[in-house]
């Protein structure tokens, strides 16, 4: 159903769009060094299934769609790819959200249960998750192999444990980091600035790639 080729070809985009610092990982970062592990680890878990929800509810009502048509897969890979630029300007704008105060770490606990509840908002709402899954996903689909939506599903399967993985190196790194962090903003702004111009630069380039096969 999906070739060992599909796998590896998505798997190595969606890695690079997963690790790139966006809403999600700086949301798990944020929880890390104001909260700790424990709590940035439920914030990835609560993350992992909004971005399944999205996943599936992509793969449902639009994959055959943009996969089959060329005029809204055009359509959606460039609203992908703009939306990723504004993400990255965003993330260069905002580079100091990498930072947390001692005052505001002080902050009380944050239950587990809430932390997973937080993270799959974050997950569903996140728009990197749409681009992944409706605008770059589509491209990696085989057209004559049929079961288009089944091939959505398996290899948006490959990006889910991809980015729980991801993310949980995040927050595993981030929170043993977490005087390292705070001891200098600068360093918080330089993932920042990393983070964005990486993102721009996907948004470039998903918006020249071509029409999947």
């Amino acid at each position: 159903m999906v070739t060992s080729h599909q796998v590896v070809a998505f798997g190595v985009a969606a890695f690079v769009l997963i690790a790139i610092p966006g809403p999600s990982v700086v949301f798990v970062i944020g929880r890390a060094l104001a909260y700790g592990r424990a709590t940035s680890l439920a914030t990835v878990l609560g993350n992992t299934a909004g971005l399944a929800v999205v996943m599936v509810l992509v793969a449902l009502g639009l994959g055959t769609i943009v996969a089959e048509s060329q005029m809204v897969f055009t359509v959606v890979k460039l609203a992908g790819a703009a939306y990723l630029v504004w993400l990255g300007v965003q993330a260069i704008r905002h580079r100091h959200a990498l930072h947390v105060t001692e005052q505001s770490s002080a902050r009380p606990p944050l239950s587990i249960g809430r932390a997973v509840r937080e993270g799959a908002v974050v997950g569903v709402s996140n728009p990197k998750a749409f681009i992944i899954f409706a605008a770059v996903l589509p491209q990696f689909l085989d057209r004559g192999a049929g079961h288009l939506t089944v091939q959505m599903v398996l290899l948006g399967v490959i990006a889910l444990v991809i980015g729980l993985l991801s993310d949980s190196v995040w927050a595993i790194a981030s929170s043993g980091l977490r005087s390292w962090f705070n001891s200098r903003p600068s360093r918080g702004r330089a993932l920042g600035m990393a983070g964005g111009v990486s993102m721009i630069g996907l948004g470039v380039g998903l918006a020249v790639s071509g029409r999947p096969r």
